[in-house]
């Protein structure tokens, strides 16, 4: 593992010590916000984790290896050259090393290298998910495949809104994955803090996470942990306009036949479209709102061992 995996000296030496550290995805640096707020975000995202006690690994391929903890120049790296760089998940990590290319990592990558890291906590926007319609087309993210197999605990906004949020909870249910609302009862959806889903579990202090985290991995029951914390308030879009600017979204992404990994990004740009750019600073604020609870449930799970 040696030849692929390269770790910052500030992940390296956390990790170590047992101390916290939080991984954090590139796509969203890459594919998901346009140029500079997207490299602005990641270093407050950053910022945020240490401020909390933890050191943040932000994880992607760079000239085929795998790194957990980039440099500032390679965080600028990845805003500048955008969706120039290949979004990676989990099929496609040993194409995008053998050749020595550079990736953005999903949800599912992200995980498969912080657990190949030893870091045990992700903080990231939204999980993808079961797609609508996906009786017909299969589309199902990989995300949550990696979440029934892969032992790392994902702080998230819930799924995104765009998602058939009834069958997401359905599939993660059917492969054994807890879904935990913290502070709240029901799924968050993103941009919003409800959906009408209701959760099965509730829980209201990063410690009693960390415990419940703690004793599923000790109990030898493999796979992840999606931890859904609502946006804050005070970001939250209208829960009627949103679904409005996903339906419309949905329609064109129809008509024009886009597919596949293409969809997500198609839809989330064609939602800050129809909502003026206010859907983009809902997301800059959640991720920002995740990466404050993956930090301290991060210390929390360390101080456990």
């Amino acid at each position: 593992m040696i030849n692929y995996l390269e770790l910052s000296k500030e992940v390296e030496k956390a990790l170590k010590l047992g101390k916290p550290v939080v991984a954090l995805e590139s796509t969203i640096i890459s594919h998901g916000m346009p140029y500079p707020e997207n490299v602005e975000t990641a270093l407050n995202v950053e910022r945020i984790v240490r401020e909390n006690g933890a050191t943040p690994a932000t994880i992607a391929i760079i000239n085929g290896k795998l790194k957990a903890g980039l440099t500032p120049d390679e965080i600028e790296y990845l805003g500048q050259k955008g969706r120039e760089i290949v979004k990676v998940s989990r099929r496609d990590i040993p194409f995008i090393v053998a050749k020595k290319m550079d990736g953005a990592t999903t949800v599912a990558s992200t995980m498969i290298i912080a657990a190949l890291a030893g870091i045990r906590v992700f903080a990231t926007g939204g999980i993808g998910g079961v797609h609508r319609e996906a009786q017909e087309t299969f589309d199902i993210s990989a995300d949550l495949q990696e979440l029934a197999n892969t032992n790392v605990a994902v702080v998230c906004a819930g799924a995104k809104s765009i998602l058939d949020l009834g069958l997401t909870l359905e599939y993660l249910e059917t492969f054994g994955v807890p879904v935990v609302g913290y502070k709240t009862d029901e799924l968050p959806a993103f941009y919003t803090r409800r959906s009408g889903f209701k959760l099965d579990y509730r829980l209201d202090t990063p410690e009693e996470i960390a415990k419940a985290i703690f004793v599923k991995w000790q109990l030898g029951l493999k796979g992840g942990v999606v931890v859904a914390n609502p946006i804050p308030e005070e970001y939250e879009m209208d829960y009627d306009v949103i679904n409005k600017a996903i339906e419309d979204a949905l329609l064109e992404a129809k008509e024009k036949g886009i597919k596949g990994k293409e969809t997500t990004p198609f839809l989330l740009a064609k939602v800050k479209e129809i909502t003026g750019g206010k859907s983009l600073d809902s997301n800059i604020q959640l991720v920002y709102n995740n990466a404050k609870l993956a930090s301290e449930i991060a210390v929390e799970l360390s101080r456990m061992g």
